[in-house]
Order: structure tokens, then sequence, then C-alpha cells
């Protein structure tokens, strides 16, 4: 039994069946709850104002709008409820715009329950360590205390991604591919330079770029792949949490 407070989320999902799927393992993950379901764009906006959901798990093909115009449009009325886009769409596009809407991840489907609990882990880990600064900025005014709010400020940023935003990139890297590498990586948990162009989008060469750009500051780990003949292929596997 959970020693936090319940997290409550909405499964934003038009196909019934995936829906129930979808509920059945976040009711699995000790601490969650599931409090409605929505089949459209529409009524995802409807119940998240109504039901204040903690979590927002969001499908990004619905029957009216997509879930990244949901996405926005939450951002835009002042929603900062945690969004994990759910979908089976891979392009480029989509992936930049769910990181440049503030998804907290991105779950490419078919997935196993054991990658959605990690995510909604993640989400908890970060709400527990935004709680934590609150209790630590309460009378800080000296050098040291300055040093213990810095210190859960910076978990709490390490658990949301936004450390990928931040990090100095070499010249020539943009912030927004970074992250849609990441993203890909993170989905499908090892990659190719090559398997990851293709996810999203651009050249092979690019990719791996930013995939051995990740691999030495140790953001990623890198293993060799030997085939029958010629040079042994670099995988690249997601080794981060953030």
């Amino acid at each position: 039994m959970t020693s936090t407070p319940e997290l409550t989320v909405l499964v934003v999902e038009d196909d019934f069946m995936v829906a129930s799927i979808h509920t059945r393992f976040v009711e699995r993950v000790d601490g969650f709850r599931v409090v409605g379901v929505a089949a459209t764009g529409s009524q995802a906006l409807e119940e998240t104002a109504r039901l204040s959901p903690d979590v927002l798990l969001l499908d990004v093909h619905l029957p009216d709008f997509s879930g990244i115009e949901v996405l926005r449009r939450l951002r835009a009325r002042g929603d900062d409820t945690d969004v994990i886009v759910i979908t089976a769409a891979r392009e480029a596009d989509t992936v930049r715009a769910a990181a440049a809407g503030g998804a907290a991840h991105y779950v490419v489907k078919p997935f196993p329950f054991e990658d959605l609990a990690a995510r909604l882990d993640d989400v908890r880990r970060s709400r527990e360590a935004l709680a934590r600064i609150g209790q630590r900025t309460e009378g800080s005014e000296g050098a040291g205390d300055r040093d213990v709010v810095q210190a859960g400020i910076d978990e709490v940023f390490s658990h949301q991604g936004a450390r990928e935003a931040r990090e100095r990139l070499p010249k020539g890297l943009s912030a927004e591919t970074a992250r849609a590498v990441l993203a890909a990586l993170r989905s499908a948990g090892e990659l190719s330079a090559t398997e990851c162009a293709d996810a999203i989008g651009v050249s092979r060469v690019s990719a791996r770029r930013y995939l051995e750009h990740f691999a030495s500051t140790g953001r990623i780990g890198v293993r060799l792949n030997y085939g029958t003949a010629g040079r042994p292929e670099r995988r690249y596997r997601a080794t981060f949490d953030g």
C-alpha cells in the first residue's frame, strides 16, 4: 500500500478495447486510479476540466481532432496535467509536437505493462520531488539552504526530462531534434543510427551525430553487434531515466 497520495488518471482512447487494456494496466500500478475514459478530443478537454486528473494517457489519433491538439489546448488554458502520449504514431513531427507541448512521456503502441508502469512511476517521483521543494523552501534564506532547495529543483527537472532541453549541445545540433532522438530511443529501448533516422525522419548521418554525442556524455549506452561480415553495427540503448 502506497504512503503517497493516490494519483488519478484519465484515459483518452477511441478504441473501447484498447481503453479497457490501458485502464487495467493503470490499475495494476500501486497509487494510481482511473477516474474516467474519453473517446474524443472534445470529451478529453471536457473531462479534464470536470475531473482535474493528475495524469492523462493521451492517444494521438482521435475522431474529431488529434491528441496533439488536445495537448496544445490544455496548455493554452493553463492546464498543467501530466500527459503521457500513447500512440502508434512514430512520425518525427508528432514526436516533436508532443515534446514541445510538454508531454511527460511518449509511448509507442503496442507496449508491455512494464513500459507504462515505469512512466507512471516517473511521473509520481517527479511530483513527490516537487512537493518536497515546498517543504525545503519554508524558512530557507541562507546559502546552505539555497543548496538544499536547488538540489530539490534539480531532482524535479531530471525526472521531467528538462535535462534534455537545457543540456549544452555541440554546434550544429538542435535541441528539438535531440529531444526527438531521445524520445525515439526511449520508446524503442535500442536502435541503430539507421533505425533512429527512419523513426524521426532525419538522415542516418545526422541521427548518428546526436547518438554519438549522447553516448559520449553518458546519456545512453552503446554496444557493438558483430554480424557475419563487414564492420560491426553500433547499437545505441536507453540507459537514462529522465
